[in-house]
């Protein structure tokens, strides 16, 4: 809930291969006041459909403007397609099944603005074939990381941390290990009543020491023992999980607080990987930008080589936003765009609606070729 990244990419497929060209990607900031009625509308707090309603318009129009500025000044007024991942607002899970997804972000209001066709509400079709709607970086991961050599773990540390394992050979498995940045900014926003919105680079995080009591605590939550397929959101992440955590420890300082966290975050992330003998993670999302999480998570994954996408010509703050670039395309080419394997579906699916734009809908003729790797291209134009 930061903003709204935005990114534009040439996609082109080829016998089995799909070739992802980075055209350039920037993010923008949510209108003001946006972003705090986001979070407040989150549980625990509740929400009216009036405002719910207000929301998925703001965020529509939000999402509107940034796919028309990225039109005109990274794609230079030619595109084919829109993709929205949308806003999620709530994961309905029940145990170990997801029951239902919700993200806002009307697309109506971007084929409005750009006049081009939209492939958004991406994750309902797999929770409706018994999956988690999530990570749907999975596919992405299972075609751009294979073949290697021994098992790479494809890491995005969003608000939710989630981890794809991709083997040499069969199938990925891929899970949300728990919480990437989601505690770390509702601590930052309760320590400062407000004030901050993130602990900006783990500064507040490097002057403080994990409390032990605090991490035990939290590390005995029952979602770091559930088997994958398994999914998790800011609905279970939340303020009042933080609080009821530190209730049973007593006073914990700001800075040993976020400590702790950054700890939580990085104990999580190395302990999904090393039971899946992962020897080699590829690290993407906000918080790879946070140098004393990045340290943490070396320090707890030892000899395991960790490297930026960006190191493998992914832009690292962008990856979810070309994740969605590519999902529209198998979509819009009558291609499945998730991986049961990882998500827990009864078997592949198309995803998504589409919106029309401002010509009549002609979808392409169906592509019945199997995709099986994804070959990700030097960026054409660096991000803004």
């Amino acid at each position: 809930m930061d903003g709204v990244d935005v990114a534009v990419a040439e996609l082109r497929l080829t016998g089995e291969t799909v070739d992802l060209t980075p055209c350039g990607h920037t993010e923008v900031p949510f209108p003001d006041g946006l972003r705090a009625r986001l979070l407040a509308a989150l549980p625990p707090n509740s929400c009216t459909a009036e405002e719910l309603c207000r929301l998925d318009t703001a965020v529509g129009q939000a999402f509107a403007t940034a796919a028309a500025d990225a039109l005109a000044d990274i794609a230079d007024g030619h595109a084919d397609l829109v993709a929205s991942l949308g806003q999620t607002l709530y994961h309905w899970v029940d145990g170990d099944h997801a029951l239902g997804t919700l993200q806002v972000g009307q697309p109506a209001w971007i084929a409005e603005r750009t006049g081009l066709p939209v492939v958004a509400d991406l994750r309902a079709r797999d929770v409706a074939a018994g999956g988690h709607g999530a990570p749907l970086a999975s596919l992405f991961d299972q075609l751009w990381l294979r073949p290697g050599e021994g098992t790479t773990a494809g890491l995005n540390i969003g608000g939710i941390a989630n981890i794809t394992v991709v083997p040499a050979s069969g199938p990925a498995v891929a899970f949300d290990t728990g919480p990437g940045n989601a505690l770390l900014d509702t601590a930052a926003r309760m320590i400062s009543n407000g004030a901050w919105q993130l602990d900006v680079d783990g500064d507040l995080a490097a002057q403080g020491r994990p409390h032990e009591a605090l991490l035990a605590v939290l590390l005995a939550d029952p979602y770091y023992a559930l088997p994958a397929p398994k999914s998790t959101g800011k609905e279970y992440f939340h303020l009042g999980h933080l609080r009821a955590a530190l209730a049973e420890v007593g006073h914990v300082s700001g800075p040993d607080l976020l400590a702790t966290l950054v700890e939580l975050t990085a104990v999580t992330v190395a302990d999904a990987c090393r039971a899946h003998r992962v020897s080699r993670v590829v690290a993407a999302g906000g918080g790879v930008r946070n140098p004393t999480l990045m340290t943490a998570l070396r320090r707890h994954l030892g000899e395991v080589e960790v490297v930026g996408s960006d190191e493998l010509g992914l832009p690292s703050s962008a990856k979810e936003a070309y994740l969605t670039a590519l999902l529209g395309f198998l979509s819009w080419l009558g291609l499945p765009a998730n991986e049961p394997h990882a998500t827990g579906a009864a078997g592949p699916r198309l995803l998504g609606s589409i919106t029309p734009g401002a010509s009549p809908l002609r979808l392409p003729c169906p592509t019945t070729t199997s995709v099986t790797r994804l070959r990700v291209a030097q960026p054409a134009i660096s991000g803004r």
